[in-house]
């Protein structure tokens, strides 16, 4: 029970001091909400309904028009949750606030030492093997919003990205694998790279599906009900995240079998996933890449057409029988629009064929690093293969850190390929029919 004695008046002065930063930084997400349920300042009705909110500026709104009247724990329950959630900078203004401005001789709040559990989360993207090295990592802060300005004098050469949510992002992470099958070590910090992914694409508007520790035939069957998944059918993309030990061309799963990574891009190419055609796929991971004919797929619900115009007859073929007027004529009438098997498509790959990846044990691995870096920073405003470039130049610079080994000042080299059609702007936090 919350009993009749509501937040400190100080208390509601900082939250409401500090709205407007919150309402742009904060990330509710799911283990956010569950925080504050089993502290119980959150009935399930109220997280539903701040879950159900179609923006994350709305779920901020709400849960922030709650909090107020729930009750003295509310507050401390609240950075508490923060802290759980790698929120740290939000608890710390909300605290330095209270202590410079608060009037009032209650006494000092204390933060707890020990955070709500969290899941062990992380992973990264693509290695036969991955040193584990301890070296600086960027700052995370929150991503940067799309001006109205820049949406509108952009989105005629780029894809269409209005939905809300974006789309769906899925992330297959593994960590610890099967001892008594591989000798696999445990990918020591990749918690942190799929917890990183988890917020980074939860905050851009995606929803997010985190799969961890998958054999693999695990990860078939679930790469496939994602990629068949109905709601692709009303978001403007699709995000897929693999972390785990590889080799070229493949990544394994926790059993030590290997999942081809070319497989993967079978599953969403335009012949097995309609739903996705036309739309941006992201995908970082390894990858590999094949020379199989292209023999073309009909478009789902394509214009029709009657014609291939600027097609030359290499290309679109000899017609033997030009005078049998009633079969060209059948023809027109059943011809849809041609697409590739597959396009729309860019993968980003943490490292070069042949070569291993670095993994910080405890900031995560470089790639997912400077990925969230870029992606936070330079999304508002800068298109997906630039900033992928821009990744590479970041990984270009750095170097390990790891005194008295074999891999100390070690290099790593990012790459990334595109059979995208249209700049990919992900326009974040900007929904031009709200």
């Amino acid at each position: 029970m919350l009993g009749e004695c509501g937040m400190k008046e100080w208390e509601r002065l900082a939250l409401r001091k500090n709205s407007v930063t919150m309402l742009q930084d904060l990330v509710v997400d799911d283990l956010l909400i569950q925080c504050l349920q089993q502290d119980g300042i959150l009935t399930e009705n109220m997280a539903e309904s701040i879950m159900a909110k179609s923006t994350s500026q709305g779920k901020s709104r709400h849960l922030l028009f709650l909090l107020p009247k729930r009750g003295p724990l509310a507050f401390s329950s609240f950075c508490a949750a923060l802290t759980a959630t790698e929120q740290q900078h939000l608890c710390r203004l909300l605290m330095d606030f209270t202590e410079k401005d608060k009037s009032f001789s209650e006494p000092q709040l204390s933060l707890p030492t020990q955070e709500c559990v969290i899941p062990a989360k992380r992973a990264r993207t693509y290695e036969s093997m991955e040193m584990r090295l301890d070296a600086d990592c960027p700052v995370t802060t929150a991503v940067l919003p799309c001006t109205p300005e820049f949406y509108q004098s952009h989105r005629s050469q780029a894809y269409p990205m209005r939905s809300c949510p974006r789309g769906l992002a899925l992330v297959l992470s593994n960590v610890r694998f099967d001892s008594s099958n591989t000798d696999l070590d445990i990918r020591r910090g990749g918690e942190v790279d799929e917890e990183t992914l988890r917020r980074l694409f939860t905050e851009m508007d995606f929803t997010v599906s985190l799969r961890k520790d998958l054999t693999a035939e695990a990860m078939r069957g679930c790469l496939e009900q994602f990629a068949q998944q109905q709601d692709h059918a009303e978001y403007d993309c699709a995000v897929v995240c693999l972390l785990s030990h590889g080799v070229e061309g493949s990544i394994y799963g926790t059993d030590g079998q290997l999942v081809e990574l070319d497989w993967v891009f079978e599953v969403f190419d335009n012949a097995r996933c309609p739903l996705l055609q036309n739309k941006p796929k992201m995908f970082f991971i390894q990858a590999c890449r094949g020379e199989e004919m292209d023999n073309g797929v009909d478009q789902l619900d394509g214009e029709e057409r009657t014609l291939s115009p600027g097609c030359e007859q290499r290309d679109a073929g000899r017609e033997e029988e030009r005078d049998n007027k009633v079969r060209m004529e059948k023809e027109r009438e059943s011809l849809r629009v041609k697409l590739p098997q597959r396009s729309d498509m860019i993968c980003g790959f943490a490292t070069l064929k042949g070569t291993a990846a670095m993994r910080n044990t405890k900031k995560g691995s470089w790639f997912i690093q400077e990925l969230n870096t870029a992606f936070r920073q330079r999304a508002n405003n800068t298109h997906l293969s630039d900033m992928l470039v821009q990744v590479n130049g970041r990984i270009k610079s750095r170097e390990g850190y790891a005194p008295g080994s074999a891999h100390h000042r070690c290099k790593e080299m990012s790459e990334f390929t595109s059979s995208l059609c249209k700049d990919l702007y992900l326009f974040p936090k900007y929904y031009p029919n709200n």
